[in-house]
């Protein structure tokens, strides 16, 4: 039995080429397309669903991290592999966070593709040289790096697209009104930010989501 794949990213000549990488390996099958989450969701039998779900995190209507977010949810069984331009701390954190098999960067060499597809396969966690590097950095400088980490991995989904929309210069009233929530629950939002990243003022949060690349999350 062949191993199926998903494949979910938003650029269609990609797709296709990775069509035919996958399926020369062997041991791998491609058994249909999706331009983002929510053709995903729309396409996936979920009483029978891919073994590996091959994604993207920059995509229209529903991203990457939505869609590891549903995934994990809604089909655990899946083991995802991402496979992405971003190479930002945030976005690894954010991702490994909903519980990703392995993360690779899109101008990786093929040989790191055909590593990452066959450790994902056997059940294993599989990251590239850049990203590995990232991780270790996190964890190689004890306190400081620590303590950034922690901060990371604190910030909520709703928290981290508050400080996206504070990097597109909008005010408190308007990112309420497109997050669908009261100007109160944005209040809470920067104020728990602040406790969170110690951070006490607007300009610091920007700054800080600059870093950590989350004002380019989604374009």
């Amino acid at each position: 039995m062949k191993t199926t794949v998903a494949l979910v990213d938003d650029h269609e000549l990609l797709r296709s080429g990775l069509v035919g990488i996958i399926n020369s390996l062997g041991d791998f099958e491609v058994i249909f397309e999706a331009g983002n989450g929510l053709e995903f969701i729309k396409k996936v039998d979920r009483n029978n669903p891919p073994d590996i779900v091959l994604l993207d995190i920059t995509m229209p209507e529903m991203d990457g991290y939505e869609t590891a977010a549903w995934i994990r949810k809604t089909l655990p069984s899946i083991k995802i592999l991402v496979l992405s331009m971003l190479s930002n701390d945030m976005a690894i954190i954010r991702m490994l966070r909903n519980g990703v098999k392995g993360y690779i960067i899109k101008d990786s060499k093929p040989h790191v593709f055909k590593e990452a597809m066959e450790s994902i396969q056997r059940n294993e966690f599989y990251v590239n040289e850049l990203v590995r590097d990232k991780l270790i950095n996190y964890v190689s400088n004890e306190e400081e790096d620590g303590k950034q980490m922690q901060s990371l991995l604190n910030i909520t989904e709703q928290e981290a697209h508050f400080l996206e929309l504070l990097c597109a210069d909008k005010s408190y009233k308007e990112i309420a009104d497109e997050m669908c929530v009261s100007v109160r629950t944005i209040d809470n939002y920067r104020d728990n930010l602040f406790k969170k990243l110690e951070i006490k003022t607007r300009v610091g949060l920007v700054l800080f989501a600059i870093k950590q690349g989350i004002a380019n999350i989604h374009e």
